[in-house]
């Protein structure tokens, strides 16, 4: 849970540091976007059943660390990117402790089928 939460602050971090940093342009666009985005996957995927939305995060994470060279911010933008990105990427990449069993999805109402056509031949 931790590592989502520290998610959900780099989003809002994202969010307001182009006004606290006072940068405009490209970078600023660009935190804009994938702020609330990573704040919204964290949020998401503090809850066990959605916990594979933190992947979107890691995604985030390394287009932060790309960014800064691929649409040419300059100054503290690029040290800011890198390590939101940095961050970002590490949280997501850890798991959290599975306490519960879901199901199994799509497969399991197929196996439950299976297993009623058995017993009724039988």
């Amino acid at each position: 849970m931790l590592p989502r939460i520290i998610n959900l602050i780099l989003g809002v971090w994202l969010m307001a540091a182009p006004a606290v940093l006072e940068y405009a342009g490209a970078a600023r666009t660009n935190d804009r976007i994938a702020g609330p985005l990573a704040a919204s996957c964290a949020l998401i995927a503090a809850w066990e059943i959605t916990r594979a939305l933190r992947m979107v995060n890691a995604m985030i994470g390394i287009w932060l660390l790309i960014a800064p060279w691929l649409v040419a911010f300059s100054g503290i933008n690029v040290a800011n990117s890198t390590l939101v990105g940095f961050l970002l990427l590490g949280c997501a990449l850890t798991r959290g402790r599975i306490r519960h069993s879901f199901g199994g999805g799509w497969k399991s109402l197929w196996e439950s089928r299976r297993r009623r056509s058995q017993t009724n031949a039988e």
